[in-house]
């Protein structure tokens, strides 16, 4: 399943299944799981952890060196989940001495041209749209979607099924379940389309739009606006996990847009 002219070191860890196209060229600290397909002109580099399944398209450079001026050549790892599609001339840099690793979870899409750089984890079920690019150390739960040209600074975080339009900069952090837009980046109501989708039901959608109400809608201070969700909010995993990002954002959150008002997306 190796064609010619691709190139293989012979130390690489390759299941038998998989396939790699002409061009192609894959180091010597390399793991690629059963099943995974290797497009033309791809370069993995060591410390590649590749899963079951994946799709690998042309140009596309997976565990790269970090492009940080701290990175003094440890060891560190680039690891993508099973099941992920990496379009083409994506890079995917590994991690450095901060996290050691750089992760794409599973069943994945991160499409043309986007970048990831080192010590960035990203969950399960995320879409990374065209050019999308994460600075170092940033954290993005699962099922996120990034719109085409997104650029996320270092150390931000982004909530689960957290949605973020295109053209997007992201300075703070984007809690999850909802929507964020603008420049400068602001919340634009919750990402209901979205949940509806993945088998939230109506109550559980009621219940993150009338928590955000408080948070972003209705004008209050935010420290104050967290005590009142704790305080008239039945204890739910969904209350408690807007709580919890909220309150231990490093960065701070994301505004409401135009001091508080809800979009009309």
């Amino acid at each position: 399943m190796i064609q010619p002219l691709s190139y293989i070191h012979p130390e690489a860890k390759i299941a038998q299944n998989v396939v790699v196209e002409p061009f192609s060229t894959i180091h010597r600290d390399v793991e690629i799981g059963e099943g995974t397909w290797i497009g033309s002109n791809v370069t993995i580099m060591s410390g590649a952890r590749i899963g079951k399944n994946c799709r690998i398209f042309p140009g596309s450079v997976i565990a790269g060196e970090p492009q940080d001026l701290k990175f003094e050549g440890e060891i560190t790892t680039a690891e993508i989940g099973d099941n992920t599609t990496i379009r083409e001339c994506v890079t995917i840099n590994r991690g450095t001495k901060d996290r050691y690793k750089t992760v794409i979870g599973k069943n994945c899409l991160i499409q043309a041209y986007s970048h990831i750089a080192h010590d960035c984890l990203v969950g399960d079920n995320c879409i990374f749209s065209n050019s999308s690019t994460l600075a170092g150390h940033i954290t993005v739960g699962d099922y996120v979607v990034l719109a085409g040209m997104v650029a996320v600074h270092q150390f931000c975080k982004i909530g689960s099924h957290a949605f973020v339009t295109g053209g997007t900069l992201v300075r703070k952090d984007v809690p999850p379940f909802i929507k964020a837009a603008r420049e400068p980046i602001a919340y634009a109501g919750i990402n209901s389309v979205g949940l509806r989708r993945r088998g939230f039901s109506t109550e559980e959608i009621t219940e993150i739009q009338d928590i955000y109400r408080v948070l972003f809608v209705q004008h209050r201070n935010l420290t104050k606006a967290l005590d009142l969700v704790e305080a008239e909010f039945t204890p739910t995993e969904l209350r408690d996990e807007i709580l919890s990002f909220v309150r231990n954002s490093n960065r701070g959150v994301i505004k409401g847009f135009n001091q508080g008002r809800i979009s009309t997306l």
